[in-house]
């Protein structure tokens, strides 16, 4: 047995943004997801957010389209981590907005027997930000040495009290992958146009409007006081909480937002801001702000 084997290794998809320091930091594994957008390389922009506001402008009417990782990929990746780890947690996207949930699980069923108990698969019944707080939790345990089974069992308490929310620059590109009905669009756009924000959560596993802020002076301040109502009781109590951002290109109000809970909460960790995870991206659209807060016991 190899005497430097780690204890325990995190797997994350690609869906979870995060920083590059973090990901060398806790050492993670991060599963890759497949863009399919014939016209990506024609188009200008350093990311995937900036290429679709080109495609806007040239009138392109085709939207990216992402797919989970295949069996064969996961089943690779817990193998290469098991030579060095003695067990592997696997944390992904919600299995009701993606397959990837499903795709871990059947390669975990690919190995054999005394490998299988050693991999455990976490679905977040979230996504993106919140995927990358439950990982980064999972990264500081596993750096202590825990094991994947104690990792797990922790995450799953945990997870229960990590709240996502993200407010839309516009919901045409939620229509355009075909996750929003017309009228519903439109009803949207009028409403940001008079000033409303509608708020957009994860409720079990599934994108749902959670709040419309009213009055706020620009998505930052929105997404703020949603957060706001989240943390303000648990910290009054005595809790950690914590928060991470996430942004479609956005960076100037994800930057707005950061310090506003420098200024009010200086206590309240702000984990990192990142650039939106492909598969939440691609399907909200650029200009979208996420915000993730995790409250700890």
């Amino acid at each position: 047995k190899n005497i430097y084997m780690k204890k325990t290794t995190i797997v994350i998809g690609q869906t979870a943004p995060i920083t590059e320091e973090l990901i060398k930091k806790y050492g993670f594994i991060i599963t890759p997801f497949v863009i399919d957008w014939p016209e990506m390389d024609s188009l200008e922009g350093n990311n995937i957010f900036e290429k679709m506001r080109d495609a806007e402008k040239k009138g392109i009417k085709t939207v990216p389209k992402t797919s989970q990782p295949s069996i064969g990929v996961c089943k690779k990746i817990f193998d290469d981590a098991l030579k060095e780890s003695e067990s592997v947690v696997c944390i992904t996207l919600s299995s009701q907005l993606s397959g990837a949930y499903n795709s871990a699980v059947q390669a975990k069923k690919m190995l054999n027997e005394s490998d299988q108990s050693k991999v455990f698969v976490f679905d977040t019944f979230s996504a993106d930000v919140s995927e990358s707080l439950i990982a980064l939790r999972a990264g500081e345990l596993a750096e202590e040495g825990v094991s994947g089974e104690e990792i797990f069992k922790e995450i799953t308490e945990m997870s229960p009290n990590v709240h996502l929310f993200g407010i839309l620059e516009s919901p045409k590109w939620l229509e355009a992958n075909g996750r929003l009905n017309h009228t519903l669009s439109v009803i949207l756009s009028q409403m940001q146009k008079i000033g409303m924000r509608p708020i957009l959560s994860v409720k079990d596993g599934l994108v749902k409007a959670a709040n419309l802020k009213m009055q706020a002076k620009n998505t930052a301040q929105a997404l703020f006081k949603q957060a706001e109502e989240v943390i303000k009781k648990p910290l009054e109590e005595g809790k950690i909480c914590r928060v991470a951002i996430s942004h479609a290109d956005a960076l100037e109000e994800a930057e707005k937002l950061k310090k506003m809970f420098e200024e009010k909460y200086p206590q309240v960790e702000v984990s990192f801001i990142a650039l939106t995870g492909i598969v939440v991206g691609c399907r909200v659209g650029p200009g979208t702000l996420l915000i993730s807060c995790s409250i700890e016991k």
